[in-house]
């Protein structure tokens, strides 16, 4: 059964960066598309990224674009999530979640959760000065 663990959050000032990580165990990432969501208090999850099996395909929610990368290295099981420039309404717990797929669903954020089985208990995220 695989498990992921996320690690890499905690409190930073507005404009800085974080980069949160996520590891996997009891089986091997390298036949999942891998997406990061959060959810802010009082506010649904959503989508933030999405990656394909190999790393070709990225995807991202308009909100983080060109502030946020994700990446993966298969051999080390592990999935990233880099956050430049953070802002306030950053603030969220961050998930990572497997897909029982290779591709993302969707290139659209609002379907990114389709098709992920595989949940983290997730990392908060805390953007404020």
């Amino acid at each position: 059964q695989l498990q992921l663990v996320e690690s890499g959050g905690g409190l930073v000032q507005p404009g800085g960066s974080l980069r949160l990580s996520c590891v996997a165990s009891g089986s091997t990432l390298d036949s999942h598309a891998i997406g990061w969501f959060r959810q802010a208090p009082g506010k649904e999850r959503e989508g933030v990224s999405c990656i394909s099996s190999s790393g070709g395909t990225t995807n991202y929610a308009d909100s983080v674009k060109g502030r946020f990368t994700t990446s993966r290295d298969n051999a080390k099981n592990t999935v990233y999530l880099q956050m430049n420039s953070l802002k306030p309404e950053d603030t969220a717990v961050y998930y990572c979640a497997a897909d029982r797929f290779p591709i993302c669903y969707s290139s659209s954020s609002h379907y990114f959760s389709i098709g992920m089985d595989y949940w983290g208990k997730g990392t908060l995220v805390t953007v404020s000065s």
